[in-house]
């Protein structure tokens, strides 16, 4: 990551970042056609203390976003995501206007006007007018280069370019162009602001489209271009075996014909094989199945559209790593977060393999002449780490689990990561200890990803494997002479709480809280979690029994009564400061883990076992206690974890387990017979 740091100008996660400037009271957005609205909107559930404008040249557009804003908060009380008071607060506090000069103390501006250079330079110009000088001023432009925009400005430092994704209220990702003319304290500002009022924002080259949506804009166009050989529904349909909507269906959601038309135009410029498909300027709605409907495309046909499709994706995600438009991480991430990918764009390269990826651009290449090739190997493109971050301050290394989308579960390579990191850093004498931490201020890591446990069910080697190759980077963390402290932020599940006790010691912020809720899906921590705790605090084993067992929860407090907890801090920056002060205290003094056995509460089965109202599997807790009871005899850590992964393997083996993965991932509640 270290070629790619210079588009950040201080740390990858942006909740690393500090700034004296506070989220402004008094706020506005460009614009109540389309997108604006919606931006308005987040900035409103992000924020919802402060003051918002929303400023249009009619009062009709703002007497329809006003009832937007109405239907989305009505919907977040029918669905019991928010409460009425947190409504009214919402829906409250805004001034719909035409009159610009009423944004004069505002302290952060979004224009999100109509795609026009002319009128976004005008609106601009005006606003400088207005505003103060430490007003930070920001367009929406979908592709427009920032200095076309803000070149012109008296103040141009304090300007770039935040583009959004639809919906933008819910989205999570947002783009933060680093050009020239924008100072560095701006840009730490923006990448401060957006994490903390709720999205995640990647920081991205000055270029035509920007990162993500090279893609999106690239993939829509290319669809139009297939329309003479295929219909739109049988593009959607092939193309629904990367994303959840195909482009014709997401383009009639945007409305998005003439701006991706005007983008792809002004991408002449880097290369003409970027020239819009005339189509898109005489189509105003296309036809479209819904996502998922079952459309007949022959064989032949739909080899084609895929090499032509995901050629198209593979393109980008080539000359986007050669030219640093963006990290490979942030692209990969994005394309889940913003364009909807099932899996990250990387990832379906990675899956398909080396040689099926070259001969997919071969016979792209072939067709789409002038489009990026790679430039080296396959496998070069593909080393890079998915789902972490990695910074560096006061000398620790600081790896941030970032899947923010599943409150930060373990994906399938996670762990691996994270052992890598752990290893590079091992060796690095610069380096004198580690931090792990989850992105965000709402979860630390909500546990492995419930569908991995899916190819376990009735699979004892499976079960097995699976534990002890999760395993791999917790066995690393035991023999290590630098020390590991995690740094819990929000809540920590199931597999999280099992990476965040293997560390050498743990600090928490105020609203983290631990839980293993495994025996409510018929499985059992894997990962050690039913050994680990009882080796380092055996006094509050009958603790753990009721949190293994019943899976109740763990709160900080309760934890730093225990030892768990080092220290309980107030805020994510405070906990980060925290975790790097344990670091350096157990410099040359790495607690170990005890090899001997250890005297707990003995693990017992109730009658009549329950977690809450949800009654549980006496199968499955029998085989818990027998794994808890025995690993805590057994003579060494070893043989006591190899309980536990055995355990792992008998429990996938028992209907229990079978019935609560499915159950979970089919959202009902679980029907537990015995």
């Amino acid at each position: 990551m270290a070629a790619e740091k210079k588009l950040y100008p201080s740390y990858f996660n942006p909740y690393l970042v500090q700034t004296d400037r506070p989220i402004p009271d008094e706020m506005a957005v460009i614009g109540a056609g389309h997108i604006g609205p919606d931006i308005a909107y987040y900035l409103r559930t992000g924020a919802p203390d402060k003051k918002l404008y929303l400023v249009d040249v009619a009062e009709e557009p703002l007497k329809k976003a006003e009832k937007r804003f109405q239907s989305y908060a009505q919907k977040g009380l029918d669905r019991k995501k928010m409460t009425q008071e947190q409504a009214d607060q919402i829906l409250g506090n805004i001034v719909y206007t035409t009159d610009y000069s009423r944004l004069k103390n505002c302290g952060l501006v979004i224009e999100a006007a109509t795609e026009s250079l002319p009128l976004k330079r005008k609106i601009f110009a005006q606003l400088e007018e207005i505003v103060h000088e430490k007003c930070v001023l920001t367009s929406n432009t979908s592709g427009i280069p920032a200095q076309q925009i803000f070149s012109g400005m008296q103040h141009p430092e304090r300007s770039t370019i935040t583009h959004f994704f639809a919906p933008a209220w819910r989205s999570m990702a947002v783009e933060v162009i680093n050009w020239d003319g924008a100072s560095r304290e701006l840009l730490n500002y923006l990448i401060w602001f957006f994490a903390n009022t709720g999205k995640a924002p990647v920081v991205t080259d000055n270029v035509f489209s920007f990162l993500l949506n090279r893609v999106f804009e690239n993939w829509t166009n290319e669809a139009a271009y297939l329309v003479d050989r295929a219909t739109t529904y049988q593009v959607d349909a092939v193309c629904e075996e990367w994303v959840g909507a195909g482009p014709f269906f997401v383009l009639n959601m945007a409305g998005g014909n003439p701006i991706t038309y005007e983008s792809q135009l002004r991408r002449t410029a880097e290369r003409a094989c970027y020239a819009p498909s005339p189509v898109l300027l005489s189509v105003d709605k296309w036809n479209v199945a819904k996502p998922g409907t079952r459309i007949d495309v022959p064989e032949d046909l739909r080899e084609w559209i895929r090499d032509r499709m995901i050629g198209l994706v593979f393109s980008q995600c080539f000359d986007i790593a050669d030219r640093n438009i963006g990290t490979r991480e942030d692209l990969n991430f994005g394309s889940l977060i913003a364009l909807g990918f099932k899996k990250g764009v990387f990832d379906v390269m990675e899956e398909m393999g080396e040689r099926e990826v070259e001969r997919i651009m071969a016979a792209f290449s072939k067709e789409r002449p002038g489009f990026p090739q790679p430039k080296r190997p396959i496998a070069d493109y593909l080393d890079f780490p998915r789902d972490i971050l990695v910074d560096d301050k006061d000398g620790v290394r600081i790896i941030t689990i970032r899947r923010p989308q599943v409150a930060n579960s373990l994906g399938g390579g996670t762990c691996d990561e994270i052992l890598t990191e752990l290893k590079k850093g091992g060796d690095d004498p610069a380096v004198k200890g580690f931090v792990i931490a989850g992105y965000g201020t709402k979860a630390f890591c909500a546990g492995a990803d419930i569908g991995g446990f899916i190819a376990t069910i009735d699979n004892h080697t499976a079960g097995v494997e699976l534990a002890r190759g999760n395993s791999e980077v917790l066995h690393f963390m035991d023999k290590m002479d630098k020390p590991v402290v995690a740094a819990v932020n929000g809540l920590a599940m199931g597999g999280g709480v099992e990476v965040a006790l293997r560390c050498h010691s743990l600090v928490a912020d105020k609203g983290a809280f631990f839980q293993l809720p495994e025996i409510t899906l018929g499985i059992l921590p894997g990962m050690g979690g039913a050994v680990i705790p009882y080796r380092k605090w055996p006094r509050a084993s009958a603790t753990f029994n009721a949190m293994i067992g019943e899976g109740k929860r763990l709160s900080v407090t309760e934890a730093k009564e225990i030892g768990i907890v080092a220290k309980i801090t107030n805020g994510y920056i405070e906990m980060i400061d925290a975790a790097i002060v344990e670091v350096k205290r157990l410099i040359g003094r790495v607690p170990r883990i005890s090899d001997s056995p250890v005297n707990i509460t003995a693990f017992t089965v109730p009658e009549n076992p329950m977690s809450g109202k949800l009654p549980l599997s006496k199968e499955a807790l029998s085989i818990v206690a027998r794994v808890v009871n025995q690993a805590a005899a057994a003579d060494s850590l070893e043989a006591a974890l190899e309980i536990n992964y055995q355990g792992s393997g008998d429990i996938s083996c028992i209907d229990a387990s079978k019935e609560g993965v499915y159950a979970f991932l089919e959202k009902r509640k679980p029907d537990f017979k015995r």
